[in-house]
């Protein structure tokens, strides 16, 4: 019973880190300094996208699952749970190559735009 809380808290933040790599920028545009935090975790989250690797979250939560009695999956966290909901075809490699350039995309974007806006002085 642990170990499938463990790895159902493994999903969860897999699922806050994708998400916080993907629209974290939203929350630079706020906080100027989660830039420090936020910048790394979505270069890391295009380097394994583009790369083919697999995170390390998911064979973490697939021992967790098998500990607890349960199967683990061969597919990445985004294969496993994200394109299911997205796309019902399988995912590919050109697929995965495009999941990691929207990552780009949509930060170099939100960044972009930050760098460009005019600065706001106190008085």
């Amino acid at each position: 019973m642990l170990y499938r809380i463990s790895a159902d808290l493994v999903v969860a933040m897999h699922l806050a880190f994708v998400l916080f790599a993907v629209l974290g920028g939203f929350l630079v545009a706020r906080w100027k300094r989660c830039a420090w935090v936020h910048a790394p975790a979505f270069l890391w989250a295009a380097f394994i996208e583009l790369s083919g690797w697999v995170c390390p979250l998911t064979p973490l939560e697939n021992w967790l699952r098998n500990r607890g009695g349960a199967n683990g999956y061969r597919a990445g966290f985004i294969e496993h749970y994200i394109l299911p909901v997205l796309y019902p075809a399988a995912l590919t490699r050109q697929l995965q190559i495009a999941l990691g350039l929207l990552v780009i995309a949509v930060n170099l974007g939100i960044y972009g735009w930050l760098w460009r806006r005019p600065l706001k002085h106190k008085m």
